[in-house]
């Protein structure tokens, strides 16, 4: 029999917290009902009585195999799903790159490749927009028909991905017309280069220098600029990772003035700062990322704006790079050490430790999660939700579990861990994509493949 049932568990979904049992039939949430009203066989039971019953979480910012700096990403599609599926999480967003001088497709096409027939989980893509002309802007158009539905551009990284503003509200316009989302990596990289080198002038080198070049002021400015273009262009716009509590300032004054303008933030930015950049010898490398890992101080402003709604989701920018051998690059020039960390296993934890310690409720963990961002690109209510019709991503996660992070028991693969010794109460206990086991009491039963590409509707918060 083609049923399971997930029995005795609290529901929590974005608005509810219900003490039910979840029958999924055919891969899909058919019915919830109190525990023992019904009459339901089924040839799988799980368990969750004591736990909570939870939508799979989707992080709507990766990058697996990303090729950065003249090194790639150490994820494949294959290990780094497969540490998702670990961390609770039954969806990532992972963004394809368009070549410089090639097409929208090209980029496309080479995604699929590196992805197909290799995900443990379900999948989708995001389009970087590395060179935006008339050829790529028509293209758009065709890619939201295939179910890309969100382009990224950037402020940053001149000579690799940066647009010029003009390029910037070409696309939004073009954005405007066909319904996708424009996202935008959101820091000066002009102004930023010109930092970069005056402090290695002055024989400023280690780590910690990546993020004091990196301002505040100039995230901040970049997040206003876009939200003027995108003002001008009648467009949503959805600023990434973002870092700074001035560039939160931005966001909620837009957004105040009844703006479609959108948010994320990541964990390490919640949890992590510019302390970590400073560790003593080369350990700070570890801790690059770009927007960079800020003072503690800024901290609450991010927790403030997931409160108020002012930020809307948190993504991990999976973007992971060993120690040694990649990381390692920038000995002795901090410019040269690889943007990125490590995170798509701990993201669901983590934002559990911030319902314990009081940041957020449990429907708001789920809502930034799962709903939020299956809702901002496309994907709800198939995903980000427990309801009859929607997929059957349910995670079974133990509250009362405790665990410490660390490379030793991860399953990214990465050498070293972003929150290595961090203790967290809260852990994955089972995991189901579709209905099908992932993770079966904390035993792997999953496997490469079974993940599908998810094409993608409009965001459903902008449309």
């Amino acid at each position: 029999m083609n049923r399971t049932v997930v029995r005795g568990g609290l529901v929590i979904t974005a608005s509810d917290e219900i003490h039910a049992d979840v029958l999924i039939e055919g891969g899909r949430v058919v019915a919830l009902a109190t525990h023992g009203s019904h009459g339901w066989t089924a040839g799988h039971v799980v368990d969750a009585v004591g736990k909570y019953v939870i939508p799979g979480g989707v992080d709507a910012h990766t990058h697996m195999e990303m090729p950065f700096g003249g090194t790639l990403a150490s994820d494949t599609f294959e290990t780094g799903t497969r540490a998702a599926a670990w961390g609770g999480t039954t969806t990532v967003i992972d963004f394809a790159i368009q070549p410089k001088g090639g097409s929208l497709g090209e980029g496309l096409d080479t995604w699929h490749e590196k992805a197909e027939g290799k995900c443990a989980i379900d999948y989708a893509f995001h389009m970087i927009m590395s060179d935006v002309n008339e050829s790529s802007l028509k293209e758009m158009d065709h890619l939201v028909s295939l179910g890309v539905s969100s382009f990224k551009l950037f402020t940053a990284y001149p000579g690799v991905f940066l647009s010029d503003d003009g390029q910037i509200l070409r696309a939004m316009q073009r954005a405007s017309s066909n319904g996708a989302l424009v996202m935008t990596h959101a820091e000066n990289g002009l102004a930023i280069d010109v930092l970069v080198e005056q402090a290695l002038a002055r024989g400023e080198r280690d780590p910690r220098h990546h993020g004091e070049v990196r301002k505040a002021l100039l995230e901040a400015e970049a997040t206003h600029r876009v939200i003027r273009l995108s003002q001008v262009a009648g467009a949503p716009v959805y600023v990434v990772h973002v870092s700074a509590r001035e560039a939160v300032a931005e966001l909620t004054r837009a957004r105040d003035e009844g703006l479609p303008v959108f948010g994320e933030t990541c964990p390490q930015y919640l949890f992590l700062s510019a302390d970590n950049l400073a560790e003593p010898g080369f350990e700070g490398a570890k801790y690059v990322c770009s927007t960079p890992l800020r003072p503690a101080e800024h901290q609450e402003a991010l927790w403030r704006g997931l409160r108020t709604n002012d930020l809307q989701v948190v993504s991990t920018d999976h973007c992971p790079f060993c120690f040694k051998g990649q990381k390692e690059m920038g000995r002795g020039d901090f410019s040269k050490i690889p943007n990125g960390l490590p995170g798509v296993e701990n993201r669901m934890d983590l934002l559990h430790q911030a319902v314990v310690d009081g940041h957020i409720s449990r429907r708001r963990w789920i809502e930034i999660a799962c709903a939020a961002p299956a809702r901002m690109f496309g994907l709800y209510p198939r995903k980000g939700t427990i309801a009859p019709g929607a997929d059957a991503d349910i995670v079974v996660y133990d509250p009362h579990a405790e665990q410490t992070i660390s490379a030793g028991t991860h399953h990214m693969n990465v050498d070293y861990s972003a929150y290595e010794g961090k203790r967290v109460t809260g852990r994955v206990d089972t995991v189901l994509s579709r209905g099908v086991p992932v993770l079966d009491h904390r035993v792997y039963v999953g496997h490469a493949g079974h993940g599908a590409y998810l094409p993608r509707g409009l965001c459903q918060y902008a449309n």
